[in-house]
């Protein structure tokens, strides 16, 4: 990591170490937490999509297999939350390489099918295999994960270790992308036969970057179960791979900061919609329910005609255009002036 992503991750740091001296509230910051878990599932999403030129809409999936593992282990087999959560990734690397050899032969949209497909499967199993999964009643009594012995019970606390992964993975991602294995992932991207005649092993490099992208997803789904103590299948819909996909695009599928700041964003929607209800009924207009779906399909058709690159791309274009502009127009008053 170097220049300007260098100069971003140390005020990624800053921020994280920062907001909860600014965000006093319990409430908010552990609206943070879920957008640190969210985050999580979307760098390696942007790594799949954004570099290697994979689409999948089935990351959801993933997230559900890592929070089931720990919350079936711990809480039915006293497993340690650190086994367990290596004990998902594992299973979570078995799946996506049995998964990916097949899957990613295809393109395009036949892709997306087959990835939807497979999380529509795991959202039936955790549903259905009422013994196994508990069903729709869920799994209940899962532990807090302790660090070292100290158990993370408060809001702060776990707002801190997520975010902390969080900085972790962008380390790790931007590191990747400029490594040989990221520089071959953007040749794929460009052009799978001009990879190829380069002597890039095109199958391999998109199954190990299918994996570590479901590796992210399953880490998420982990923290996501020690932090509620109980799940159930409603959060694992196949619209929760949908709104992942959702948030990378939005914010910027190239760029790992774009992923970031979609994840964020969309993330805190929610709550800002929640804020304009209750605000809009003080002035006599009742805001339904069923109108955040109106809103987000709105922001989604606004950017994508607008700033089809994303938020982080888009804005960035905006700065050097204006930048350009007024250099322009400064060099032309000096020159009026001499």
């Amino acid at each position: 990591m170097k220049g300007k992503n260098s100069a971003g991750f140390f005020a990624l740091v800053i921020s994280i170490i920062a907001i909860p001296f600014i965000i006093t509230n319990d409430y908010y910051i552990g609206v943070l937490v879920f957008a640190a878990f969210n985050c999580l599932a979307c760098i390696g999403l942007c790594l799949l999509m954004g570099y290697a030129g994979q689409i999948s809409i089935g990351h959801g999936a993933f997230v559900a297999i890592g929070a089931y593992t720990s919350g079936i282990l711990t809480s039915k087999l006293a497993w340690s939350p650190w086994l367990a959560m290596l004990c998902g990734v594992l299973i979570v690397i078995v799946v996506a390489f049995s998964l990916g050899i097949p899957a990613l032969r295809l393109k395009g949209h036949y892709l997306a099918m087959a990835t939807l497909g497979f999380a529509s499967i795991v959202h039936i199993v955790a549903v259905a295999a009422v013994d196994l999964t508990g069903g729709p009643s869920g799994i209940v009594n899962i532990p807090r994960l302790d660090l070292f012995g100290y158990v993370l019970n408060s809001d702060t606390q776990y707002y801190y270790f997520s975010w902390s992964v969080v900085a972790l993975a962008v380390f790790i991602a931007f590191n990747l992308v400029n490594s040989r294995v990221g520089r071959g992932l953007q040749a794929i991207h460009g052009s799978e036969d001009a990879a190829s005649s380069l002597g890039i092993n095109i199958t391999s490099y998109k199954v190990q970057i299918f994996i570590l992208s479901a590796v992210f997803s399953s880490i998420s789904g982990s923290l996501y179960a020690y932090y509620m103590n109980y799940i159930d299948p409603g959060p694992f819909g196949v619209m929760h791979s949908v709104l992942l996909v959702t948030m990378v695009a939005v914010g910027g599928l190239h760029n790992i900061w774009g992923a970031l700041i979609g994840a964020i964003a969309l993330s805190l929607l929610p709550e800002f919609l929640s804020f304009l209800s209750d605000y809009l009924q003080v002035l006599g207009i009742h805001y339904q329910p069923d109108y955040d779906t109106l809103v987000y399909g709105s922001i989604l058709l606004i950017i994508m005609l607008f700033l089809p690159e994303g938020i982080f791309d888009g804005l960035a274009s905006t700065l050097r255009g204006s930048k350009s502009f007024y250099g322009k127009l400064a060099g032309r008053r000096t020159g009026r002036v001499q």
